[in-house]
């Protein structure tokens, strides 16, 4: 029996299937997505990088840069802090039921936590007991907030406040996710450092901005030259044992700067609907023409993340 046909459709079927489950299928997933506004926001997200961060991109990607380093804050689920933000007007009942769900914290010791809020009750929780004390607290007018809160190591280490998602790649081409840390996470460097200069530093000497850096010092990016006229306003402020002899300075080669505005555009830190994310809104400018009561009172109502009641700041204030 020839088994010649059968061999080739098995075959054929096998290389189909692989061409549908890897290119075919993230191009459905990934290749249809378009921007959109950030939760609790009418701002778009992402926006396109331009001028010199769209070139940073490719300076970053030309000296390897995706090697050591990635843009892929992970998270390993979500949790819920429920927050007393007015106390009220039946202060003995809201002092009951907190000491019912803070156990071990008696009536008059619960009486301290209404002197200044907002305050959190409760941290880390499922949402169903963040619903439940969110109802328990519901006396006398007195209000609570649901925060959802990303949680997960990449968090902890403060590398990101979600999860990264394909939406925040949406215009970068290629896209450079990375694959190791040798460094940290890229994802929201721009927002950790927002300042070019540092960056800059950091590249001409990454040891002299974060002590035991492992990363190798790109001076071929920088250039030094003699001093003209004046020193330039580009010129780096570096330490004696790092700057140019007497009559020279250390300034950045456009590529540099290329890279410096391309690491500052690293923002991926918007709420989106696939990640929820508790921020607040900011308050509104206070009116121009405003009447005295109207100009003290201030709207901090925060925005809504998806799956909360309520949304408010990522960090709840301090106990």
């Amino acid at each position: 029996m020839n088994y010649g046909p059968l061999i080739f459709l098995a075959a054929f079927f096998a290389l189909a299937s692989s061409w549908f489950g890897f290119v075919l299928a993230p191009q459905l997933q990934i290749g249809r997505l378009e921007q959109t506004n950030t939760v609790g926001a009418a701002a778009s997200y992402p926006l396109a990088r331009m001028g010199l961060a769209r070139r940073g991109l490719d300076v970053y990607r030309a000296n390897g840069c995706a090697y050591c380093h990635s843009q892929q804050v992970r998270q390993v689920g979500t949790v819920c802090d429920v927050i007393l933000t007015e106390a009220g007007t039946n202060q003995p009942a809201l002092l009951k039921a907190l000491a019912n769900l803070k156990s071990g914290l008696s009536e008059a010791e619960a009486g301290q936590w209404l002197e200044a809020l907002p305050k959190s009750i409760l941290k880390s929780v499922t949402r169903e007991d963040a619903e439940a004390a969110i109802k328990a607290l519901d006396v006398g007018g007195a209000k609570s907030e649901l925060w959802v809160v990303p949680i997960g190591p990449d968090i902890a280490r403060g590398w990101g406040p979600r999860r990264t998602v394909a939406r925040d790649f949406l215009y970068d081409y290629p896209v450079m996710p990375g694959s190791q840390r040798i460094g940290p996470d890229l994802a929201t460097v721009g927002a950790r450092w927002p300042d070019a200069t540092w960056h800059l530093r950091h590249l001409y000497a990454p040891g002299m901005e974060i002590k035991g850096s492992l990363m190798p010092p790109y001076r071929f990016l920088f250039e030094k030259r003699r001093i003209e006229h004046a020193v330039s306003p580009d010129a780096l402020v570096l330490p004696e044992a790092l700057a140019a002899e007497p009559g020279y300075e250390i300034v950045p080669r456009p590529e540099a700067k290329a890279l410096a505005a391309y690491l500052v555009s690293l923002r991926a830190n918007e709420p989106l609907f696939e990640t929820p994310l508790t921020v607040a809104s900011a308050p509104p400018a206070p009116a121009t023409n405003a009447t005295p009561a109207a100009a003290g009172a201030t709207n901090s109502t925060p925005a809504i993340a998806p799956g909360a009641t309520n949304s408010a700041p990522t960090n709840p204030p301090a106990k």
